[in-house]
């Protein structure tokens, strides 16, 4: 689940295993890239940590945070399975 802290959507993913981690990565990418809205994330072995913060409008959470938040949730389910 998404929480919203310090005016930032943060959420923990946990993958199997540092490619699958990877895999979500490379698909968030095109995901934040097609949507032109790009997260601050890090990654350790299995394990990507993502905060969304709209920095044009003086970082803080919008709607395109919330819809860009929805679509990793969704390329997570993907590759989760």
């Amino acid at each position: 689940m998404w929480i919203e802290e310090n005016n930032q959507l943060k959420r923990n993913f946990l993958f199997k295993d540092f490619k699958t981690a990877f895999a979500f990565m490379t698909k968030v990418a095109a995901i934040a890239e097609e949507m032109n809205h790009h997260p601050v994330w890090t990654n350790e072995y299995n394990k990507v940590d993502i905060s969304l913060a709209t920095h044009s409008t003086g970082n803080i959470v919008t709607d395109k945070d919330r819809k860009l938040a929805l679509a990793i949730d969704k390329a997570f389910e993907e590759i989760a399975k």
